[in-house]
């Protein structure tokens, strides 16, 4: 079976490489690098290539021949997508759109998306399932939950067939220290905190610490960025076999705080880190925290890596 990974030299793509080295699939990666590297691609294929460059991406697709396509290829800055919607509307639906009627025009009918949490908004309630109701409180998000009611419709219509996982705090690194986050700017919580604690930076700080939360400061389900590969194989199995489309949660349904993860960070490095307070952003919510009981139950899946200490 042949698979493309678009977006194969970032965060999460990287490690979904690392997965498939123990695997018999034959990989190819599409990336532009704008924020991947060229480092992370593991001597497989590789074309550099832009998803807005519609003819250097079909030429691809077409000579390809590949069975299935999976899509790590998003920007994911919630801050950035308040201050420049156009970007990622641009990049995360049109160009996602652009890859979707490539596959289509060359019969390639099976999909795993790179969904989010930031669907579900401020939640109704915790744990938060599949079927909660689909209302993004910030471009990010609004994003990605256009692209899921697109491919219902690339389904119903064409046939296309796919996978949305709804990631929750995707982090950690491979188990292996190879590979891990390289953000820049790094916006992920715990590398930032690593970062004051190694004196890389000066403080870290926390916006808002006046949540309806225990300790006032917001509530996330972290997971493993391996446990998260994982999670991707076995849909690209489930796919596979089944034929059918599906939306699975990814995470450890427990939530933990701000101030939990500096707690440990602290515990772990022996290192005290300075908190600097400041006001609540835009668009965070209070608390999300999966429910993963779907895919416990239909992919057999759990997490292995996400003990925070582990992480």
């Amino acid at each position: 079976m042949k698979i493309l990974v678009v977006g194969g030299a970032g965060y999460i793509g990287s490690h979904m490489l690392k997965r498939f080295q123990s695997t018999n699939y034959n990989i190819e990666i599409l990336d532009n690098l704008s924020t991947g590297f060229k480092d992370n691609t593991l001597g497989y294929p590789f074309h550099n290539c832009d998803l807005a460059d519609k003819n250097h991406l079909h030429s691809i697709i077409q000579n390809g021949k590949y069975n299935l396509i999976m899509h790590f290829a998003s920007y994911i800055n919630v801050e950035e997508s308040y201050i420049n919607p156009q970007k990622y509307y641009e990049n995360n639906v049109t160009n996602t759109e652009n890859l979707l009627n490539c596959m289509v025009q060359n019969k390639i009918l099976n999909f795993i998306f790179s969904s989010s949490a930031a669907v579900y908004g401020e939640p109704d309630s915790i744990p938060i399932s599949e079927e909660h109701t689909i209302k993004p409180v910030n471009p990010y998000g609004q994003t990605k939950a256009i692209v899921e009611d697109i491919l219902k419709d690339y389904d119903t219509t064409y046939g296309l067939k796919s996978i949305c996982l709804r990631y929750f705090n995707a982090c950690g690194a491979h188990l292996d220290g190879s590979i891990g986050e390289q953000h820049n700017p790094e916006t992920h919580l715990i590398p930032l905190i690593l970062q004051a604690a190694s004196g890389r930076m000066e403080n870290i700080c926390i916006y808002g610490d006046d949540y309806p939360t225990k300790d006032g400061t917001c509530i996330r389900d972290y997971i493993h960025v391996m446990d998260i590969a994982e999670a991707h194989l076995l849909a690209l199995e489930f796919l596979k076999e089944k034929q059918i489309s599906e939306i699975f949660n990814i995470g450890n349904n427990e939530g933990f705080s701000v101030k939990e993860l500096i707690k440990i960070a602290q515990e772990i490095t022996q290192k005290k880190i300075k908190v600097n307070v400041l006001k609540r952003r835009k668009g965070d919510p209070a608390q999300l925290i999966a429910n993963n009981k779907k895919i416990t139950h239909l992919l057999n899946w759990s997490a292995q890596y996400s003990d925070l200490k582990t992480i």
